[in-house]
């Protein structure tokens, strides 16, 4: 499949001109467990027959992410695409057959900045992502202490 979508993206990037373009893609098992499928986003409205064409592997759905306030910019539009492509990577936290792969992939120098946050606790660690994304409180968190009979090292996992 990652073979797969790396063709996709340069017939893509061909197709909208040539110049590199940021996006994301997560995988997901069909519910049948028979096979996989990608969910991506990208930063701008692609036609649907171009995904088409580009892809040439079957079916394609495209939706375009609304719901946004007016006058919403691309921090808000980035941060609802984020939204809808973190409930695919989170499913894959309990999936065995995936548990130890990456869950989601970037285009090649389009990589996020690694940002580090400090804190005394939680809530302090929190509090200040919170101010570094303008303010915003989270909109869910999972913690490890909270997940009955958790193995792993403490973790925590928020979402903007």
């Amino acid at each position: 499949m990652r073979a797969d979508l790396g063709v996709f993206f340069r017939r893509l990037r061909t197709a909208l001109g040539g110049e590199p373009f940021p996006y994301v893609w997560v995988p997901e098992w069909h519910p049948g467990g028979h096979g996989l499928h990608a969910h991506f986003a990208v930063g701008k409205f692609v036609r649907q027959s171009l995904i088409r064409d580009a892809w040439g592997h079957g079916f394609v759905s495209i939706k375009l992410l609304s719901d946004l306030p007016v006058g919403s910019g691309r921090l808000e539009e980035a941060r609802k695409a984020a939204g809808y492509l973190s409930k695919y990577v989170g499913k894959s936290f309990t999936d065995e057959r995936v548990r130890h792969l990456k869950r989601y992939d970037v285009a090649e120098g389009f990589q996020p900045e690694r940002v580090q946050v400090w804190g005394d606790s939680v809530d302090e660690v929190i509090g200040g992502a919170s101010r570094m994304l303008g303010g915003l409180a989270p909109s869910q968190q999972w913690f490890s202490s909270e997940q009955e009979g958790w193995q792993g090292p403490p973790a925590l996992w928020v979402q903007w």
